[in-house]
């Protein structure tokens, strides 16, 4: 009985791959290294996108920040020099500007870093107090343990409630849990109704673990700042542009308080979109690099693919002549060479795409164990799996085109006369 076609080929593949052992283990381990390292390299600099997002505190990508600095050009009379500083009108200022969706003033005591004196019990600490808009959480990543953030009707009743940072609920009540209890902020009661902590990392999150958030109107009544503004947080709108959002925010504020239209220097701005955009920036170009580095180790390995198999082709001369001698046609010589590099490309680059998922999950469970690590979870999207995937398999394809071209061109009476 014959051996069923298929059968035959692949024993046929198997054997002339497995004639030199040492020599295809080494090919092979060219490419499963090129493709190993690209994935190695994409997973740990997506990590690292995500790390560095995270550690930065970054808020969401489309809010625009505004607080007042001082004039630096006359202006309808008045002298430069002069301190901006918003009130309750350019609230509704800024809501009337295009592309606005969130508007969220804000207000501190003290100066910018500076804390106020809070009581719980026994215990005082100085920690930032802050009046804040319900609007404010949909600008800033936080999440709440327990309880929850200041409402509009704490806002329009003036409520005396406070919502704690995680630290600074530690700081006064331990391990206590802190709703309904009362806190003193320089002397007037506030009662604990939520305790928030960040979504991310780095400075910005601290400042939200440390504070302690109050409603903006009754932070206004009760520490005598009735009309005061700090800054503001605004919030774009998806169809918006975010740059175009804070140029018609700033002018809204200029034409407010009377400041010159080219005055750069009066109000300041930070914008959330251009520090993502700078950070996104970065990294595709880390990613295009790693793609540069990987494939050029990937090509490494397919030249040595092709040079085994172009030796492969010289050392059985004798045999290819003997094939087309009795029939064989040039495109089956070459289809049994292109069949040789992909399977030897294909099955060494899957074991380095394996081992490399395999190190980045690896990875992942070393750097969860490192509190503030500057790297995320390291993975591969499924995108660039295919692509790493089709890569390797043009690759294959490129490295048998050499070979299965000279071993097309063997004429059989030459190749007979072959010892």
């Amino acid at each position: 009985m014959r051996p069923i076609p298929s059968l035959e080929s692949l024993r046929e593949l198997f054997e002339s791959l497995t004639r030199n052992k040492l020599r295809t283990f080494l090919t092979a381990l060219g490419v499963f290294w090129g493709i190993f390292v690209l994935v190695l390299m994409l997973g740990i600099g997506r990590g690292l996108e995500r790390g560095v997002a995270k550690n930065l505190g970054m808020m969401a990508t489309r809010s625009v920040f505004l607080w007042g600095q001082r004039t630096s050009v006359p202006y309808q009379g008045l002298v430069p020099g002069r301190d901006v500083r918003f009130d309750n009108d350019d609230i509704q200022a800024l809501r009337a500007v295009p592309g606005v969706q969130y508007v969220a003033p804000r207000t501190r005591l003290g100066g910018w870093r500076e804390g106020a004196s809070v009581t719980a019990g026994a215990k005082t600490g100085y920690f930032p107090v802050l009046g804040d808009v319900p609007e404010y959480r949909l600008l800033e990543p936080m999440r709440f343990p327990r309880g929850r953030f200041v409402n509009q009707r704490d806002m329009v009743e003036a409520r005396k409630v406070a919502v704690l940072g995680d630290r600074t609920r530690e700081a006064l009540f331990g391990a206590e849990d802190a709703l309904g209890k009362y806190i003193a902020i320089q002397g007037v009661l506030f009662q604990v109704v939520g305790e928030v902590t960040a979504t991310h990392q780095g400075e910005q999150a601290d400042r939200i673990r440390e504070a302690v958030f109050v409603p903006f109107s009754t932070f206004q009544l009760a520490f005598n700042q009735r009309n005061r503004v700090g800054w503001f947080a605004l919030g774009a709108h998806p169809t918006a542009a975010p740059e175009a959002v804070e140029e018609a925010a700033k002018a809204a504020i200029r034409a407010q308080h009377r400041i010159a239209p080219n005055d750069v220097a009066a109000v300041g701005a930070w914008n959330s979109a251009k520090q993502y955009q700078r950070v996104h920036n970065l990294f595709r170009g880390i990613n295009l690099f790693v793609w540069l580095v990987g494939s050029m180790t990937l090509l490494a390995g397919v030249l040595g693919v092709s040079n085994i198999l172009l030796v492969s082709v010289r050392e059985r001369t004798r045999e290819l002549g003997v094939r087309k001698a009795l029939g064989a046609t040039p495109w089956s010589v070459v289809s049994m060479i292109l069949k040789e590099a992909l399977i030897l490309t294909g099955l060494s680059g899957y074991l380095g795409l394996v081992a490399g998922v395999g190190a980045l999950e690896l990875l992942s469970l070393a750097i969860e164990r490192i509190p503030g690590a500057p790297i995320s979870r390291p993975d591969i999207d499924l995108g660039a799996a295919l692509l790493a995937n089709l890569v390797l398999i043009v690759a294959g394809a490129l490295a048998g085109v050499v070979p299965a071209r000279h071993a097309a061109r063997i004429s059989p009476v030459e190749a007979l006369r072959t010892e």
